[in-house]
This record gives structure tokens, C-alpha cells and sequence, in this order.
């Protein structure tokens, strides 16, 4: 029986978005079970590839076709007696770009092989072969190992975890951080400013690995979709990253700041997720959920780093990093959730709907929470030892000491790794705010004060949200209500998330709210609004006092010596004793 599953990709259905893949798998059973997995790693909830799956046939050795069923949403059971292997063939339809997905078009083939590759339990540890029929122009971006067409893995999950892009688009530079050979690949109509881009890529590449010692890759590719129009994603792999980003011309303006925050949030995560685990996760199960509770740890960790290492590195300002760090703070402040449920169970709920709005003040959000928590460890450390360590001591400690030991991690594992680096207890923290709901503004303020900030707010400068406790989203020329503060006038006048406000006072919107709002700043107002294919007006109450507020955090201009050298110690800035 030959040891090795082989599979096929053709480019050649490019108008119908219609991928076709061969796979040959080695069977040694009369009756064979093929899966599809059902979620990717970095998207912690069932994504259900299987539904773009069409025309599955199956073949024995002598290319006759064998009996199937299929037995459940992702799973085939193939007949497979008096056969060396069984060729499965399918079309799979590949009709949406974005960073965890397969797409093809009239110039591209770009494959994330876990939502479309089908494998077998019996061979998932088996070496593996690709073929790519593909035109001859095209170039391939990859962290697979071969030349061109032809592409090699050690078993399924490095398959799976090995994103490919063919195209004719291509662009690429490379830079080297000790042994590490880092490619950046651009795909897509764009003017990279390489100039500006690799001294920024370097430094925060050479930041992380610094904290950490090593890279646990000899090579690593930051594989670039751009598109035309808005985007903003990022999927982290062990040797890659797929990022997709939008629209083309602000990509080196006012969207250059997101490129560099995904990027070093993405390779981050190679370090944290991809080689230190979850317990639970290694090795990962692609046939069901893989519930986590420590979503605080493994994006919440990744978001604060991310950002930290741009400060870090000198890739961004202090001023720069604090504007990426209000924006975590307002989408806390701004949850009523967090009052709700705790992080922990938030994490345990990607599954559920972790990834969209969902019910209103249900649940918190992983990246959010866990970015303020991993902030409040960084300094409650920093604290207890007098600035010799760090939140990056204690990761670096756990991929040591677990990831290159091939083991996962446990919620205890982390917690104890805390107390060993700190040398105090965090048993109060993790139960009052990993697993409870206790409110962050006092722990946060502590934590700020060590480092010479502070928290200042205001309320919102936008009437709508200040005066009438309501956030909205432009649709054209009206406005769609996307959250509403308890008990504020929006809440009190009757209206729900969803409705569709048209007009103010009797006057239509024509896109400018704030101004007509502001405009009967004195006056009742009279909200007109579309809910479910009607036209209702109400009146919204005055209230004398603001609703949602507007945080920041700034540098206290009065802060000690102290206070100073804590806040150098932590950006990695040198300092000399005055």
C-alpha cells in the first residue's frame, strides 16, 4: 500500500468558482470513513465547509465507481473492500475572499486547504503530495515545502495549516531575523512602499523573537490579500498568516497602522496557539468543537502583545499605541455585558456566537477583555518585581516548558506560571475577573497609575450617544440603531436595536443626524423610524445627565521617577538613572 495521500487542485473551472480536487488516499478497510473538517483553527466556531462541496464521487484502483453515503453533515462512508486506495473527487465551490477562505477567480487560486481538503483518520498521519494545475504564468506563495506546482507536507495538519496563493499578481520581498527567512507576499493591485514596510516588519519580528529566544520556524510568510474594497482579517498559521486588508489605496495611508497591528498580531500567534496550545486543542479535532475557556489567553494575550511589541520595537509612538489601546477600553466601557458573563464563559461561547453581535449584553469579547486583563497581569508583575519581568517572562516560560515539550496548556498551568515569574497570588484575579464579572475600572486605574497614565473620560461628543444613550450605524441617508444605554432616552422612548431613524422633528436626515439633533438640542424630539416595514414616530424623554462616555488614556505630565522608569522599563525605551 503506498504511504502517501495525494491531492489535486485545478484551476481550470476559474468562471464558475468551482475548485477542482482529487484526493488518493491508501485504505486498508472494507468500509472507509472521509471527513471534511467542520471549523479552522483561528475561528473558533463550526464553519461547515461541507455545504460547498458538490458533484462527490469515488473511485477504486481500477477507477471504477464504489458505493457511499453519507452518514453525517461532513462525512462520507465509502465502500472500500478489494481496493489499494480510493480517489474522491469533488468540486468546491469557492466564491468568498477572505483570510480563512478558498477562492478562485480569473487570476487567482487561493486554497486554505482545511475548509476544502477531505482526509481520513486512518491516513491523517501520512506524508503528503500536491499537484496544482495552474496556468504557467502564475507564481505560488506558500509555506509549503517544493518548487512550483508541486508542493509537499509531512501529514494533514501541516496540510491543513498551510494556506497556498497562485497568481500572477505576486509580489515579494524577504528580510532575516537570525536564522528566520521572513517573505512578504502581496497579492492583488497595490504600490507596496517596501522601503517603509520592511524596517517596520523586521523590527517587530525582531522584538517578539527577542522576548522569546527563538522562532519555531526555520521560515514564515505573511501572505497579503488586498482588495478593493473594505476589509480587515487575519488568520494565524504555524509557518504563515493570511491577511486580507481594503480597499487598495489606503492600504500605505490610513490603513497602514491596521497592516502593521494584524501582522504582529498574526505572528505573535505562532508563539501563542499555534505551538502553545490549549490542552483541549492538542492535537487539534477537526471533526467537532473544541471548546476553550482560555480564549482570554490565547487572542486576549495575542491583542495585547500585538500591539505592545509595535510600542516595544519603535514601530509605533507611544501616542500611537494608546490609540489602539482606547479603542480596547471604549469597547469595554461600552458593553453592558461585562456585567454578565465573564470572559472565561465568553471564550467557552465562541461556538456559540462568538463571532457576531448576538444577543444584546450577553457576552464580552475575548479579544477586548482579554487585551485589558493581559495589560493588568503585564503590570501587576512589573509591580511585584520591581520591573525585572513581565507578562513576556511568563509566555516564554510556557512555550519552554510546555509547547517544546509537546504539551497543551491548562488554565492552572498558566495561572501558577503567573504566581512563579510574580511571586504573588492571582487566585482573587482569576476569580473575580477571569471568571467573574467584576468591574475593571479599578484594577486598570491601578495599573495605569504604575506607569505614569491616566484614564480620563467625557462623555461622547456625538449627541446621539451622549444625550440620547443610543449608538448608530449610517445606511445611506438614515441610520440604524446599534445599541442603546439602559435606562437612557432612546431606551425609555420606546425603541429597539434595529430600527431605522429617518428623520428628526419631522425632517428628514439626508445622512447629517448629529446636526439636527443638536440643532432641538432645547426641543422634544420627535424620532421618526422604520421597524419591521412600518413608520413610527416617538418622543424621546429628557434626561439631565450624559449617557455613553468617551475614554482615553494619556500620560500623567506630573508623574514621579518611579513612575517613569516603569513606564521606559515597559516600552523596552533604555534608562539611565538621572
Amino acid at each position: 500500500m503506498e504511504s502517501v495521500v495525494r491531492y489535486t487542485f485545478s484551476s481550470e473551472e476559474r468562471n464558475k468558482q468551482y475548485v477542482q480536487i482529487k484526493v488518493q488516499i491508501p485504505v486498508s478497510k472494507e468500509c472507509t470513513l472521509v471527513h471534511v473538517p467542520s471549523w479552522r483553527p483561528g475561528r473558533y466556531e463550526l464553519g461547515n465547509f461541507a455545504k460547498n462541496i458538490n458533484r462527490f464521487r469515488v473511485y477504486n484502483d481500477q477507477k471504477k465507481a464504489l458505493t457511499f453515503q453519507k452518514i453525517n453533515k461532513d462525512t462520507w462512508e465509502v465502500d472500500s473492500k478489494a481496493t489499494n486506495f480510493i480517489s474522491v473527487e469533488y468540486s468546491y465551490y469557492a466564491s468568498e475572499l477572505n483570510a480563512g477562505s478558498t477562492f478562485l477567480s480569473d487570476n487567482q487560486l487561493y486554497v486554505n486547504p482545511v475548509n476544502c481538503c477531505v482526509y481520513t483518520e486512518e491516513t491523517q498521519h501520512l506524508p503528503c503530495a500536491i499537484e496544482l494545475y495552474i496556468p504557467e504564468s502564475w507564481k505560488v506563495a506558500t509555506s509549503l515545502a517544493g518548487e512550483n506546482k508541486s508542493r509537499t507536507a509531512t501529514d494533514f495538519d501541516e496540510l491543513a495549516d498551510s494556506p497556498f496563493i497562485c497568481s500572477p499578481l505576486l509580489q515579494v520581498e524577504t528580510y532575516l531575523v537570525n536564522d528566520t527567512k521572513f517573505y512578504v507576499w502581496f497579492n492583488g493591485e497595490i504600490k507596496v512602499d517596501w522601503d517603509r514596510l520592511l524596517p517596520d516588519f523586521e523590527a517587530f519580528s525582531k522584538k517578539q523573537i527577542e522576548k522569546f529566544i527563538e522562532f519555531p520556524a526555520s521560515e514564515y510568510h505573511f501572505l497579503i490579500q488586498i482588495l478593493p474594497t473594505k476589509a480587515y482579517h487575519g488568520v494565524e498559521h504555524c509557518k504563515s498568516t493570511v491577511i486580507t486588508l481594503g480597499p487598495t489605496y489606503e492600504v500605505f495611508r490610513s490603513l497602514y497602522k491596521e497592516l502593521l497591528g494584524v501582522s504582529s498580531h498574526e505572528l505573535y500567534h505562532t508563539w501563542n496557539v499555534k505551538a502553545l496550545r490549549p490542552k483541549v486543542m492538542l492535537p487539534y479535532d477537526f471533526k467537532k468543537e473544541n471548546y476553550s475557556e482560555l480564549g482570554y489567553i490565547y487572542e486576549g494575550i495575542t491583542t495585547y502583545m500585538g500591539d505592545l511589541f509595535l510600542l516595544k520595537s519603535g514601530v509605533f509612538s507611544l501616542e500611537q499605541y494608546l490609540n489602539e489601546f482606547n479603542n480596547q477600553l471604549q469597547k469595554h466601557f461600552d458593553n453592558p455585558a461585562r456585567f454578565n458573563y465573564s470572559v472565561a464563559q465568553s471564550s467557552f461561547d465562541t461556538w456559540l456566537d462568538g463571532y457576531v453581535p448576538g444577543a444584546p449584553g450577553r457576552k464580552v469579547s475575548i479579544y477586548t477583555e482579554g487585551c485589558l486583563l493581559a495589560f493588568v497581569t503585564d503590570v501587576k508583575i512589573r509591580q511585584a518585581t520591581q520591573n525585572k519581568y513581565g507578562l513576556d517572562e511568563v509566555m516564554k516560560r510556557l512555550y519552554f516548558d510546555f509547547a517544546l515539550q509537546g504539551k497543551g496548556i491548562t488554565e492552572n498551568d498558566y495561572q501558577s506560571t503567573l504566581e512563579n515569574v510574580a511571586g504573588i497570588s492571582f487566585e482573587s484575579f482569576f476569580k473575580d475577573f477571569v471568571h467573574g464579572t467584576q468591574p475593571y475600572e479599578s484594577i486598570l486605574t491601578e495599573a495605569l497609575d504604575y506607569l505614569g497614565l491616566e484614564l480620563f473620560h467625557k462623555p461622547s461628543s456625538l449627541y446621539s450617544e451622549g444625550r440620547l444613550g443610543m449608538k448608530l450605524l449610517p445606511l445611506g441617508k438614515s441610520f440604524q440603531v446599534t445599541a442603546m444605554y439602559a435606562g437612557g432616552p432612546a431606551e425609555l422612548g420606546g425603541m429597539r436595536i434595529g430600527d431605522e431613524i429617518i428623520a428628526v422633528n419631522g425632517f428628514i436626515l439626508n445622512n447629517d443626524i448629529e446636526s439636527w439633533l443638536t440643532y432641538f438640542d432645547e426641543n422634544i424630539k420627535d424620532i421618526t423610524f422604520v421597524r419591521e416595514g412600518k413608520i413610527i414616530s416617538t418622543q424621546l424623554p429628557e434626561v439631565q445627565r450624559y449617557f455613553y462616555v468617551t475614554y482615553a488614556v494619556q500620560p500623567n505630565e506630573n508623574k514621579n521617577s518611579a513612575q517613569e522608569k516603569a513606564l521606559k522599563l515597559w516600552m523596552d525605551v533604555k534608562f539611565s538613572v538621572r
